[in-house]
């Protein structure tokens, strides 16, 4: 008996270390997933239609904070020029430095360096640009367009400034790589047209990692606190199981030296 409840008193101790150590990691990563989602990650509302339909006015994003070096074509960017008003913008990265950007081939798609593009997240039915245009990008800038190209005001506009509408790399200040709300938004994927052209196509930042960190601190936060209350219910239990037998052997002896006493008696 001693031995069955020390046994016992050890199972219980290492159930609540461990449910303990459950909840100090869980801490740990919900947190840590947080910080690390702070750091590498600037929240940003889009305050215009012109990058519909891949995002909404409204929609609230997740942009990594890049430099202008690490961006690649097909890139959704966050970026303030004073040429354009010296607010924050989001805009699709179309042409880099050195580039030829045009429109339209007759299929009614942008060509960069005469290869032609599809851009799959451009409303269907139309053509890349309602109007055709052309321009060079000089080393050391990007051109943009918004993928609402009926009513985007983008590098388009400013055709004929300096720069032939394009913006210098040092402009941008983030990268969009997720929708975060609406929650159905998702991942901003990069596009593959993109891929086959010099330089390639960006990666994705960190973002899963740091939601699957906090979900799994999540888990592990619940799952350590819920330890103690399910065990106290299980020893709750099982004491409830033992006490009709030890309730019934006692009554027994009692009800049998009755009997002893009964046969005694003249």
């Amino acid at each position: 008996m001693g031995g069955t409840g020390r046994s016992g008193g050890g199972r219980g101790r290492l159930g609540s270390a461990l449910s303990g150590l459950a909840v100090a990691v869980g801490c740990v990563l919900f947190l840590g997933g947080f910080a690390w989602g702070a750091v590498v990650y600037q929240p940003y509302t889009v305050p215009t239609r012109s990058m519909s339909p891949t995002v909404q006015a409204g929609d609230r994003v997740l942009a990594e904070r890049i430099s202008g070096d690490e961006v690649r074509r097909g890139d959704i960017v966050v970026f303030t020029d004073s040429t354009w008003g010296d607010l924050p913008m989001v805009k699709r990265v179309v042409g880099i430095g050195g580039d030829e950007i045009a429109c339209c081939d007759a299929q009614g798609r942008l060509t960069v360096n005469g290869t032609p593009v599809d851009e799959p997240y451009l409303s269907a039915g139309g053509p890349a640009s309602p109007q055709g245009f052309s321009a060079s990008v000089p080393e050391g800038q990007l051109f943009l367009l918004g993928d609402e190209r009926m009513g985007s005001v983008d590098s388009r506009v400013h055709l004929q400034e300096p720069g032939e509408g394009s913006v210098p790399r040092s402009a941008v200040s983030a990268r969009l790589d997720a929708v975060a709300w609406p929650l159905d938004g998702g991942l901003v994927e990069r596009p593959a047209s993109f891929a086959a052209l010099p330089g390639g196509i960006s990666q994705p930042g960190p973002v899963r990692l740091i939601v699957g960190a906090i979900a799994a601190g999540v888990v592990l936060i619940l799952g350590g606190a819920a330890y103690g209350p399910v065990a106290a219910r299980r020893a709750a239990r099982m004491s409830r199981r033992g006490s009709p037998g030890r309730a019934a052997a006692g009554g027994g002896a009692a009800r049998g030296g009755g009997r002893g006493v009964t046969s005694d008696a003249p």
